[in-house]
C-alpha cells in the first residue's frame, strides 16, 4: 500500500520540495550562524540574523507541507504563502549577514 501523498502528483511534488528545502536550509542556517559573531552589526541585527535564517528553514517547508494537506488537493491552499514569507525572511537575514561581513572587512582595512 502506498502513502496517500503518492497518489496525488501535486502533493508528492510539494512534499518532496518541502523535504529538500528543509535539509538545504538547515545546513545553510548552521553555516550562516557560524559567521554571525564575526560581523560588524549591532546586537539587535545579530539577533535578527540568528532568528531569521533558521526561521526560514521552518517557514518554507511548512508552506509546502501545509498547503496540500488534503489528499485530493488540486491546487495549493493559502498556506503556500508561508513559503513566500520564508523566502523573504531568508533573503533579509542573508542580506543583513552579508552586509555585516562586508562592514567587518571595511573596518579592518582602515
Amino acid at each position: 500500500m502506498t502513502p496517500e501523498y503518492q497518489e496525488n502528483a501535486l502533493r508528492q511534488d510539494l512534499w518532496l520540495a518541502g523535504h529538500a528545502h528543509a535539509g538545504v536550509l538547515l545546513i545553510l542556517s548552521l553555516v550562516a550562524l557560524r559567521y554571525v559573531d564575526e560581523t560588524n552589526l549591532s546586537n539587535r541585527l545579530k539577533w535578527f540574523v540568528r532568528e531569521a535564517i533558521p526561521a526560514s528553514a521552518l517557514l518554507l517547508p511548512l508552506g509546502f507541507f501545509l498547503s496540500v494537506l488534503s489528499p485530493d488537493a488540486t491546487d495549493p491552499n493559502a498556506l503556500i504563502y508561508l513559503a513566500y514569507l520564508g523566502a523573504i525572511v531568508l533573503v533579509a537575514g542573508l542580506l543583513v549577514l552579508g552586509i555585516g561581513l562586508i562592514r567587518k572587512d571595511d573596518s579592518q582595512t582602515t
